[in-house]
């Protein structure tokens, strides 16, 4: 049967303590028990249905939780209350003094300096490559690498990785294959094409609202209950733990998530072939010209699109923040970091969300200071959007 995310968030069915057709809130940071004998069997993890300390799960925390499992296709999630509460837990639950990551070299730049400046202070040494070149990959693996680590469409540069052949190298290595698939929710389906561990940062393309932070990690109920662990589970012990208003507020939001990925979709392609035929540089999964093209249609849910991220290099950084302010000037959307929003946001990652990576490692993996990220909104007409972008791109001297 084709795996369809949408429809496994759709069966979900939850009722609220009074029959509220949402599930009520736990507003509690603690729960009581009825016996001292239930209480001990709680921490010692074997009880069902019992709950200790909102550090540590809550209902409202869980049925998210079930939610974005059912999504992926997984045994299991544990949310977070940001995406990197998400991140640096699970590689230390996998590493520790001693151990290896291989890495794609384009990922978020809070990911890329955990990698690369906090976890050798713990003896935790990372090999960045370009994910696309698999040869490239394996020759990084050593005797001591424990996880390889990519994102399903890379932040900024949409690069596509190969989730089915990294995940036959990953078994050949008895390694983790994590993916952060922030980027593509239900446009692919990590866990249906071999990723052992699949994380979102909920705050944005899930969420949609701008107003939440929080972060998931979705794998097999044997690794969800171990980030868990009062004794060694580094999602409670490091205690990034989501709030139950917030995990309430965006599991209500999920219920809307196929029509929006499906519009901000359509919106980004109708853009970018708009934009390539302009001569503008512009690279979307999406576009014949992308080099993983076809590769993203192998894995991809088609229902969803292509997702809604794109870039347009507009030849220098000065171009770029013109051009970012007249479009926030008429209204086109916000020069704001983040993505998933209604309104379609942009920022030139060079110097914002991936300020982290050193210019010259920029440079060498084709981030240019000229490159805008362009998260597309929800606009009913997107033609309208295009032509006032097409309008600010004439004033700035991008076309």
């Amino acid at each position: 049967m084709k795996f369809n995310p949408a429809n496994n968030i759709q069966d979900l069915q939850y009722f609220g303590e009074f029959g509220g057709v949402n599930p009520s809130i736990s507003d509690s940071s603690t729960y009581t028990f009825i016996s001292a004998k239930t209480m001990l069997d709680t921490f010692e993890g074997n009880t069902d249905g019992c709950y200790l300390y909102s550090r540590h799960s809550t209902p409202s925390n869980l049925y998210l939780g079930e939610a974005l499992a059912a999504m992926e296709g997984a045994e299991a999630a544990n949310v977070a209350s940001s995406g990197m509460g998400a991140i640096t837990p699970t590689i230390l639950q996998i590493c520790g003094h001693g151990d290896h990551v291989v890495s794609s070299r384009t990922i978020y730049g809070g990911t890329y300096a955990f990698l690369k400046n906090f976890t050798p202070r713990m003896g935790i040494e990372t090999t960045f490559v370009d994910i696309t070149k698999l040869n490239a990959v394996e020759a990084a693996i050593t005797p001591t690498t424990k996880i390889i680590y990519c994102e399903s469409v890379s932040n900024p540069l949409l690069e596509v990785a190969d989730i089915k052949a990294l995940s036959v190298l990953a078994k050949k290595y008895n390694l983790k294959l994590i993916v952060d698939n922030t980027f593509s929710p239900l446009s692919i389906s990590p866990v249906q094409l071999g990723a052992d561990i699949v994380i979102h940062s909920l705050t944005k393309f899930i969420n949609g609202s701008s107003d939440s932070m929080g972060g998931v990690v979705c794998g097999t109920s044997e690794f969800v209950n171990s980030l868990k662990s009062v004794i060694d589970g580094a999602s409670m012990l490091l205690g990034a733990s989501m709030d139950s208003l917030r995990s309430s507020s965006i599991l209500k939001n999920m219920r809307t998530l196929h029509i929006r990925i499906k519009q901000h979709s359509m919106n980004a392609a109708f853009l970018a072939n708009k934009f390539e035929k302009e001569g503008l540089k512009t690279i979307y999964p999406g576009l014949e010209s992308h080099p993983s093209h076809a590769l993203f249609k192998t894995m991809m849910n088609v229902d969803y699109g292509f997702g809604g991220m794109l870039t347009v290099d507009a030849g220098s950084l000065e171009k770029a923040n013109a051009l970012m302010e007249v479009m926030q000037e008429k209204n086109i959307g916000y020069l704001a970091v983040s993505l998933g929003f209604y309104k379609t946001l942009f920022s030139a990652p060079g110097t914002s969300t991936s300020s982290e990576i050193p210019e010259d490692e920029r440079k060498e993996m084709g981030l240019s200071e000229g490159l805008i990220r362009f998260s597309i909104g929800l606009d009913n007409d997107i033609e309208r959007t295009y032509k006032i972008m097409k309008t600010c791109m004439l004033e700035v001297g991008v076309l």
